[in-house]
């Protein structure tokens, strides 16, 4: 009988293509989506802080250009290379998390940016990348410490550093993001059940006490269960987005005819871009993006099953890792502007204007790729 596996196999043999194409130009398209809505919702803001309609355009423009650039040469990389310094870049992105507490642009209340020239550097979207790297190495180097709860602890100590040093930015909603990034791997990688159930409950306990401590995170709960109670104050974002979603109705107004955009829905280029898509192109159009996020994340589970199939494990476990962090951060992302989740400050993958988020995002991709690569050459019969 001939399994769905092996069909894919004789045609990806059969199309003689080097990487996957389908995902390939999905993300170049997503990109090119992305210059149109970030010019959409920031034209107006622009215009009068910066003095020019076209800046936020031009700086994402040259952002995607960088980040290309990167991907690029993430790509050449072999996989095994990464296997072999994943340790120390989690030790450089731990580096940077110290050094942003201390030379760190404080914006909104929050120290999370290092000033180089032009750029805000953000540290924790590259310690994001870093644990994925690092805990697929790990799990190829000592899998069997999976076997003992106190070992895992061991395991962990490193990145539950990292999650500290995030929350004294403070940054919860990538707190949030690392800390599922993390337990989806542990499950992946074969932790026993009844040790991971005890991971998550202790996860979630932790999550719960920092809301419970933090006045301001408390307000943004409340605000989420009913934004209508204090649509001036704590509930503004979420009640302007909500309006935006609603009057796009199915179709949308249409791309620029926004109103929310117009200095009314705050970070409408950045964390709120999702809303401004929903007003101009509709619930319809919105769920064209979710499809195509729900395609990114299937692809990257495909290549990772196809890599554990070949006994590619690294690889396996780094595709698995970058499907994950796409899948919590969109749906966090889109679940914020749609009112299902609190507000957490996440951008959205691709879209959102930011430097930092899309270059760690592009070089993430370009390593699924790399997996996709090195799969196919390991089914034609080369080494990798």
């Amino acid at each position: 009988m001939i399994t769905e596996s092996k069909l894919l196999d004789r045609k990806i043999l059969r199309h003689g293509h080097t990487v996957d194409q389908s995902l390939l130009w999905l993300v170049v398209l997503m990109l090119g989506f992305s210059l149109v809505m970030v010019y959409s919702a920031s034209v107006a803001y622009a215009g009068q802080a910066n003095g020019s309609k076209w800046f936020f355009l031009i700086r994402q423009a040259s952002y995607i250009g960088g980040g290309g650039l990167l991907a690029w040469a993430a790509f050449q990389i072999p996989m095994r290379v990464w296997q072999k310094y994943s340790m120390a870049l989690l030790l450089g992105s731990l580096i940077l998390l110290m050094v942003v507490l201390v030379v760190g642009r404080e914006i909104n209340g929050a120290r999370r940016w290092i000033h180089v020239g032009p750029i805000n550097l953000q540290p924790t979207e590259f310690f994001k990348l870093a644990v994925i790297l690092y805990l697929s190495g790990f799990f190829m180097r000592r899998s069997e410490v999976l076997q003992h709860l106190r070992k895992v602890c061991w395991v962990a100590l490193p990145v539950g550093g990292g999650l500290g040093l995030i929350m004294l930015q403070p940054d919860f909603g990538s707190f949030v993001v690392v800390s599922v990034i993390s337990i989806g791997l542990l499950f992946l990688v074969g932790l026993p059940f009844r040790w991971f159930i005890v991971v998550v409950l202790a996860g979630l306990s932790g999550m719960g006490a920092l809301v419970l401590i933090s006045p301001y995170r408390m307000a943004r709960v409340t605000a989420f269960l009913d934004p209508w109670a204090d649509p001036l104050g704590s509930g503004y974002q979420l009640t302007h987005a909500l309006m935006a979603i609603g009057r796009g109705g199915w179709t949308g107004v249409g791309l620029g005819a926004g109103l929310e955009k117009r200095f009314y829905l705050p970070e409408a280029h950045t964390d709120f871009i999702t809303a401004v898509i929903g007003e101009e192109f509709g619930f319809l159009g919105m769920m064209a993006l979710t499809a195509c996020y729900l395609w990114l994340v299937w692809r990257a589970f495909s290549i990772g099953k196809m890599a554990r199939d070949l006994e590619l494990f690294f690889g396996a476990f780094v595709a698995s890792g970058v499907g994950i962090w796409l899948g919590i951060q969109s749906f966090f992302n889109i679940g914020v502007n749609i009112g299902l989740l609190p507000t957490k400050g996440l951008t959205l993958p691709l879209i959102s204007f930011g430097g930092s988020a899309l270059w760690a995002m592009l070089i993430a991709l370009a390593l699924l790729l790399r997996v996709d690569y090195e799969n196919r050459r390991k089914m034609r019969g080369f080494n990798v």
